[in-house]
């Protein structure tokens, strides 16, 4: 294939610190293979200092300016030949390029309540686009090609008949942070990376606790209210679950550095980068049963029924007996979710969808 040109929608990088889909994208920038010229696209020059340097980048409308429908007109100026964003939304009318957007998961069609820390017109408009698979069928169509970010949302979107345009499946991961020290020894704690929204669940891991043993702490390393807070200190014993209150990514390695195990209980997930972080130091994963953590945990994990605090305390005690094999597991199970394949994935995408629309 000739040397493309292809715009990669850094819209969505936070400035400051990575959220998930920011996260994503520079992942993707990052390790982008060389075989064609790439152009960032930021809304804040801020952003680029959370990307690679020396990439050729243009500003244009942030994803939440009222202009988005019509984006594409405005990209249609840089004489791109196509273009890849990590999210879904991106306007796609009048466009004179090739274009493939990302799903990530369908989550918030069955838990529809969306991230607090949005205004309240986004939070509404949130709640109307997933009423119905129509709005999502739109978008998808409106491309010329879908990534998304597991083989389970990939089916997904399948038998919900989301989109007639190919799935390319490119998995999240996690930057290399190396194995833990076997000379450090691990502590009789536990270690929980996500939010406090209902369907997270968290309440059944600290009630856990206290079918565990008197040793036994839970740290939870993002901001939480004081409400969740003391919601959570009433199911487990006193001072056994530490509240981090938004650790920073060096507080949250070292945890995970001496752990026995990363926890989660979520009835239901996206994708779950923390379980990838937590592999790829060598610290197994006690999670629940649910299809996106069997395909990501694999053999390596534990796995529990999410309602039962019992199941948890059981499946701690089952990869406490087999630590060392589950470490050495989830060390070779991580190393399937590299930045390197995922960014060759979404070339691959684009070079498709670029062939696709000129046959077309």
């Amino acid at each position: 294939m000739r040397r493309l040109r292809i715009g990669i929608d850094c819209r969505y990088v936070r400035i400051g610190r990575h959220d998930g889909i920011s996260r994503f994208t520079a992942g993707i920038v990052a390790h982008l293979p060389d075989r064609h010229d790439h152009v960032l696209l930021v809304h804040d020059e801020r952003q680029l200092d959370q990307l690679p340097a020396g990439i050729p980048w243009e500003r244009i409308p942030a994803p939440t300016d009222a202009r988005e429908p019509l984006v594409a007109r405005r990209v249609s100026r840089l004489g791109l030949d196509a273009v890849f964003s990590p999210m879904q939304t991106m306007g796609s009318r009048g466009r004179r390029y090739a274009l493939v957007l990302t799903l990530h998961d369908l989550i918030y069609y069955r838990n529809r309540t969306p991230p607090r820390e949005f205004s309240w017109p986004i939070r509404l408009g949130w709640r109307l686009f997933h009423l119905s698979w129509a709005p999502q069928r739109f978008l998808l169509n409106g491309a010329d090609g879908v990534v998304t970010v597991s083989e389970t949302t990939a089916r997904l979107i399948e038998a919900h008949r989301l989109t007639s345009r190919p799935v390319t499946v490119a998995y999240n991961a996690a930057d290399p942070a190396g194995p833990r020290d076997p000379a450090a020894g691990r502590e009789r704690s536990l270690v929980y990376m996500g939010s406090f929204m209902p369907y997270k669940n968290v309440e059944t891991l600290a009630a856990a606790l206290p079918l565990l043993g008197p040793d036994w702490t839970l740290h939870c390393m993002s901001r939480v209210s004081d409400a969740d807070r003391r919601r959570l200190e009433r199911l487990a014993p006193e001072g056994a679950v530490v509240f981090h209150d938004g650790a920073s990514d060096d507080e949250y390695l070292a945890a995970l550095r001496t752990a026995t195990a990363l926890v989660t209980a979520s009835y239901d997930e996206g994708f779950g980068i923390p379980l990838v972080e937590a592999m790829g130091v060598g610290t197994p994963v006690v999670v629940s049963d649910v299809p996106i953590f069997r395909e990501i945990g694999g053999d390596a994990a534990e796995y529990f029924d999410p309602s039962s605090p019992a199941a948890v305390a059981a499946a701690v005690r089952r990869v406490e007996e087999r630590w060392d094999d589950a470490s050495r597991a989830s060390l070779e199970r991580a190393a399937r979710f590299r930045w390197q394949d995922s960014a060759e994935q979404v070339v691959r995408a684009v070079e498709r969808a670029v062939t696709d629309r000129e046959r077309r």
